[in-house]
């Protein structure tokens, strides 16, 4: 299966430079929980409600601010007709939930975790892949032994 089967195509977008506050309303307004960030029609950041909680609210940062700056960059990206397995394994690789996919130049789609796991059809895809990229993402101390003498 390949990963234009089982992408989102209606990508929200935005730029680098408009306020976090602006592209939160995009996301509130879109009903979505990430937007891509995209400069002379590129990808250039990839922005989530999280990045948005933990980088400016958390932070105590001015929503005032422009959003690239909370940006997860270098954009991760795929191409349509890259096999999930192939798209499943870029995520774990880089510790992300979601790819934009491109096509040479043009954005075309966004794929997740879930998309992966719920168009496929695969039940425990989800909860296998979820694991794998938590455990990308996190230091290592986080799974080191506990207890013992």
């Amino acid at each position: 299966m390949l990963i234009r089967e089982v992408m989102t195509e209606s990508v929200v977008t935005a730029e680098p430079q408009q306020s976090v506050r602006a592209v939160a309303e995009i996301m509130r307004d879109r009903n979505v929980g990430s937007v891509v960030l995209v400069a002379g029609g590129r990808p250039v950041g990839f922005l989530t409600d999280r990045d948005l909680t933990l980088s400016v609210l958390a932070d105590g940062r001015d929503a005032a601010g422009p959003a690239g700056d909370h940006a997860s960059s270098p954009v991760i990206t795929a191409d349509p007709e890259m096999e999930i397995e192939e798209g499943a394994e870029l995520m774990i690789r880089h510790g992300v939930r979601r790819l934009v996919v491109v096509d040479g130049d043009r954005l075309c789609g966004v794929v997740t975790l879930d998309d992966l796991a719920s168009r496929t059809g695969e039940v425990g895809l989800a909860s296998r892949l979820s694991a794998r990229v938590t455990r990308a993402s996190m230091p290592d101390y986080f799974f080191h032994e506990r207890g013992g003498g």
